[in-house]
């Protein structure tokens, strides 16, 4: 049996639990950049019974969750200008019709 890629272990452990982009990155042993361009390609190849949810980075000082690309992690919040901004996590869900 082929080992599986690694696009293909991140979605299975999307669909364990939530996990941020950097720990999938010490997870799966690769960069956060490379984490994020994994996540896009997840996302997009899901099968209609699945659901790739987002919860948006959030400013921990003034609580902005408005940030352009929810699947990105900002090193700054535009609002504040402060730099205690959380990632943001992902999960795997079946839709539930």
């Amino acid at each position: 049996m082929p080992e599986r890629t690694t696009r293909e272990r991140i979605a299975d452990a999307l669909r364990e639990r939530v996990h941020s982009g950097s720990a999938l990155a010490v997870e799966f042993d690769v960069t956060r950049s490379a984490v994020y361009d994994h996540l896009d390609h997840v996302a997009r190849s899901l099968p209609s019974d699945e659901e790739f949810l987002v919860a948006p980075p959030e400013c921990s000082d003034c609580g902005f969750d408005g940030f352009d690309d929810p699947v990105n992690a900002p090193s700054r919040c535009p609002e504040c200008k402060g730099e205690s901004v959380e990632e943001p996590q992902f999960v795997i869900d079946s839709a539930r019709q």
